[in-house]
C-alpha cells in the first residue's frame, strides 16, 4: 500500500505503519489517527479508501513530511553554516553537534578508526 509516496506495510497496525513515513513518529501517528477518527489498533490492510483519504488529507494540511521536511532540515543546517555559528562549524567539520565528547567517542565521525589487535607479542615456540 502506498500513502504519501511511501510504501507502507499491509500486515502491521496503522499506528506503526504510519511511522514508515519520514517525519511521523509513534506519538504523531497517534495524533493523526485520533484526528481522523480511526481506531489505532486497526490493521493497514483493513483500511477503507475513505479512511485513507481522511489520513492523507489531515497529514497534508498539518504536517511537513518526506522531501519537504528533508529540504527544510537541509536549509536550516546550511543557514547555520552560513552564519558560522558554533553548531554550523561543527556540521562543517562533521563533528558531533550536541555537546558529546570527542576524546574517546565519535572516532568514526572523525575518521580515527582503530582496529583492535592482539597484544602485539609474537608467540615463540619453546624447544
Amino acid at each position: 500500500m502506498r500513502m504519501l509516496g511511501v510504501n507502507i506495510p499491509d500486515n502491521k497496525r496503522v499506528e506503526v505503519s504510519l511511522t514508515y513515513i519520514f517525519g511521523i513518529g509513534r506519538s504523531t501517528s497517534r495524533k493523526i489517527l485520533t484526528a481522523a477518527k480511526i481506531d489505532i489498533s486497526k490493521r493497514t490492510n483493513t483500511l477503507t479508501a475513505e479512511e485513507i483519504a481522511r489520513i492523507n488529507g489531515f497529514v497534508e494540511k498539518n504536517y511537513r513530511l518526506e522531501g519537504e521536511l528533508r529540504q527544510l532540515i537541509k536549509r536550516n543546517i546550511q543557514r547555520l553554516k552560513d552564519l558560522k555559528t558554533y553548531r554550523g562549524t561543527r556540521h562543517l567539520r562533521r563533528l558531533p553537534v550536541r555537546g558529546q565528547r570527542t576524546k574517546t567517542n565519535s572516532r568514526t565521525v572523525r575518521g580515527n578508526v582503530r582496529k583492535t589487535a592482539g597484544s602485539g607479542k609474537r608467540k615463540v615456540d619453546l624447544k
